[in-house]
């Protein structure tokens, strides 16, 4: 009989101590570390989904209380900010306002209102804005200016650490080999490994299982059959296409 598993989400640790630093995520640590002494207005931060990118504009955000907003409120109207004395904001996927012009004129006028306060702006999104399809030149040379800042994909031993820190944010010990195994096993991606530690985390309490090898082994044969008989019906779907072309 499974147990019946509350939906709570554990708070992950995302203090400046928690994040884990590697040879691909080190730059961005960096220049986090180094504001208020940034050469330009803004900083953009870019990385692939669970890269760290939210980590650290969090703890940029609790150093230099700034206003934090999501690129989808700057897609209608612009959000109030608190008062006129706001220095520096936070936009996390502000890549989603390219192309809109309701969301790019939000952009241009909360970064002129940061830059005559001699305020700061970090933009967080998948890509960087120099290659974003921004239709309004003014923002476009504006943005031009911002600091670049990518983060890389992790290797073996930052997907080794950040597996032991996903465990631990969730209080749970692995067994002997878990770890090392799902690296072997697993996309080498931060989003993956997220994924893989909250099934286990919560079939371990549904099924009353111990977080050891062979539900590791389980957890990562379901999620790719998960993953096939998505991608299973719209490769059909192609095949389908071609044959009628």
């Amino acid at each position: 009989m499974r147990q019946l598993t509350l939906e709570i989400e554990p708070r992950p640790a995302l203090g400046r101590e928690d994040f884990l630093v590697s040879k691909g995520n080190r730059a961005a640590v960096e220049w986090i570390d180094r504001w208020p002494e940034w050469p330009a207005p803004s900083l953009a931060l870019a990385g692939p989904a669970g890269s760290g990118k939210s980590h650290l504009a969090q703890v940029w955000r609790a150093r230099s209380c700034a206003v934090a907003l999501q690129g989808a409120e700057l897609l209608q109207t612009l959000p109030s900010l608190p008062d006129n004395n706001t220095q520096h904001c936070l936009i996390d996927e502000a890549d989603r306002l390219a192309g809109d012009p309701v969301g790019e004129e939000n952009l241009f006028h909360i970064y002129n209102r940061l830059n005559q306060q001699a305020g700061h702006l970090l933009l967080v999104g998948r890509s960087l804005p120099m290659r974003w399809p921004l239709e309004m030149p003014d923002l476009r040379s504006r943005l031009a200016t911002a600091v670049p800042v990518e983060l890389a994909m992790p290797d073996d031993a930052l997907m080794q650490a950040l597996l032991v820190k996903l465990f631990s944010d969730r209080q749970l010990l692995p067994g002997k080999g878990v770890i090392e195994f799902l690296i072997m096993r697993m996309e080498r991606s931060y989003a993956a490994a997220s994924r893989i530690v909250s099934e286990m985390d919560t079939r371990a309490l549904e099924e009353r299982r111990e977080v050891r090898l062979p539900l590791a082994r389980a957890v990562l044969h379901d999620l790719d059959r998960q993953e096939r008989s998505v991608a299973e019906p719209h490769l059909e779907f192609e095949r389908t296409e071609e044959t009628e072309g």
